[in-house]
């Protein structure tokens, strides 16, 4: 059932008001964490007036049936079903708001490097959207999203994507320059709108990345009369045997899991097209990994086309991906050297504590012109003291943590995208597929460690590709504390082959400079 937010209640009039409040209570003893945890965010929620309309919404394109039946949209709410991403705690069965991101690409000049490939069908290039022969209405729904012309990834892949016979592969590509839309138009290339079954299965590691794939499917497949799209994330709840018709289905891998295997929604050995994406994270990741491993063990390994993606792969995801994916994948792959985006400008700052963290950070702030920006935290207790030091400070701030429920995730992120907050402070639950095109400044407040305090290569790489979107140039700055983060950002420095450099955060013409 598509529901619709109504205009009679402006939540984020509601946000601000609480904002107002909370400024002016920034000289009082209570902490402004403490203030948070007053502040009944659920109960906005449920001031949202939400109706159901007597007649569902019918769309000539993506996510509808021809017939008018109802588009099958992300229900947040309800009993949590999947794994580990599925977490959090909703209290209606509700729809919520989809569209948080805008995508477009970045022209990248990175080169990719064909690691293996099949003889029978050799690796070329295109340089038009035409020399790809695709359908007439698939070609419209391209032009109509604003792509003139193949990305570096989208030029390299799609050729043999779209070959017949199916080919599966392993693809690197920076964020930004158009991976998800390659594996979009594989799918939407190969799904057969006669047939009342899904036929093509996505992966994505989190509710977010899930939603933002599903709106370049709708939309690239907006002029495909009939496609279905489901979505299998926490709050869609399905009953045991109920068969689903939609011809492709996004989701998270405990959602999908409960679908296929606990519900038989739908009968893996029938897909045409199976996509991990952000796929390091799908295979590297307990529980992820787990099902992932489980679901593709259940498709036809001969009639299913097999796709990774993903900005990062280190050698041992590499290695494990080869091993699952048969039939000899090809691999096209960043140069290690590449990895990071030319067009973002590094630096690291040398502090002793938090507090001269801080200070630092306010020094930047009160310096250069910043539009919108990024701060990454390794916890939600620093988060929340940041965040409560900035207010304090004058700067209108979000505070985004993995604790949220998904309706007050959701309620943020599109305020930082609509400009309202100039500031979005948040562990690493952002880290990936979040574009927000005003974003010019990523600062780690803390370097990004895995869970063995090893430095995080993908995760840093993932934390300063918010920023430099789309072809503009973006900075990202570094604290460290000691000689551990010092130590950590060198072995990320080596790791990249890029300099960082040392910026001295008392001196205000050097931090003029930097300016982007």
């Amino acid at each position: 059932m598509v529901l619709r937010l109504m205009a009679d209640l402006d939540w984020g009039a509601s946000v601000d008001e609480q904002e107002q409040k909370l400024t002016a209570k920034s000289n009082e003893a209570k902490s402004w964490a403490d203030q948070v945890e007053e502040f009944d965010i659920n109960q906005q929620v449920d001031n949202l007036k939400i109706t159901k309309p007597n007649q569902p919404e019918t769309v000539n394109g993506a996510g509808s049936a021809a017939s008018g039946e109802p588009k099958s949209t992300p229900d947040p709410g309800g009993a949590a079903e999947g794994g580990p991403e599925d977490g959090g705690n909703t209290k209606e069965d509700e729809s919520l708001l989809r569209k948080l991101i805008h995508s477009k690409l970045i022209s990248s000049k990175a080169n990719l490097e064909v690691l293996q490939k099949d003889p029978n069908s050799p690796l070329y290039s295109v340089k038009t959207f035409e020399a790809l022969n695709l359908k007439k209405e698939l070609l419209e729904g391209v032009y109509k999203m604003g792509f003139t012309a193949p990305s570096k990834i989208q030029e390299t892949a799609l050729p043999t994507l779209l070959a017949d016979p199916p080919v599966n592969m392993i693809a690197q590509s920076q964020s930004g320059t158009g991976k998800t839309a390659a594996f979009v138009l594989t799918m939407l290339s190969r799904v057969d709108i006669s047939k009342d079954y899904p036929q093509c299965l996505c992966l994505a590691p989190t509710y977010e990345l899930a939603l933002q794939i599903g709106q370049n499917v709708e939309q690239m497949g907006q002029k495909m009369t009939g496609l279905r799209i489901s979505y299998a994330v926490r709050g869609e709840r399905v009953s045991r045997g109920q068969r689903k018709d939609d011809h492709i289905i996004i989701g998270t891998p405990g959602t999908v899991c409960d679908w296929a295997i606990k519900h038989k929604c739908f009968d893996p050995k029938l897909l045409t097209v199976f996509v991990l994406d952000e796929a390091d994270v799908m295979i590297a990741t307990q529980g992820h990994q787990d099902q992932s491993v489980r679901l593709q063990r259940m498709l036809n390994k001969q009639t299913c086309q097999m796709l990774l993606f993903s900005a990062t792969y280190d050698d041992q995801v590499m290695d494990f991906a080869q091993a699952v994916i048969p039939r000899s994948p090809i691999v096209i792959k960043l140069r290690r050297e590449e990895e990071s985006l030319d067009n973002i400008k590094q630096f690291y700052i040398e502090c002793t504590d938090v507090e001269a963290k801080f200070h630092a950070l306010s020094n930047i702030y009160g310096t250069i012109s910043i539009g919108q920006s990024m701060i990454f935290c390794a916890t939600r207790k620093t988060a929340a003291w940041l965040a409560e030091m900035m207010t304090k400070d004058g700067h209108v701030v979000g505070l985004l943590t993995g604790e949220l429920t998904i309706e007050q995730r959701a309620a943020i992120i599109n305020r930082f995208k609509e400009g309202k907050e100039k500031v979005l402070i948040t562990t690493n639950v952002t880290a990936r597929g979040i574009d927000v095109e005003q974003v010019t400044v990523v600062v780690n407040f803390d370097p990004p460690l895995t869970q063995d305090f090893q430095p995080d290569y993908e995760t840093y790489l993932h934390r300063i590709g918010r920023t430099g979107r789309f072809g503009k140039s973006g900075l990202a700055i570094n604290m460290v504390d000691g000689r551990r983060s010092l130590s950590t950002l060198k072995s990320i420095e080596k790791h990249f082959g890029r300099k960082i450099t040392k910026l001295d955060a008392d001196d205000m013409d050097e931090i003029e400079k930097i300016a982007v």
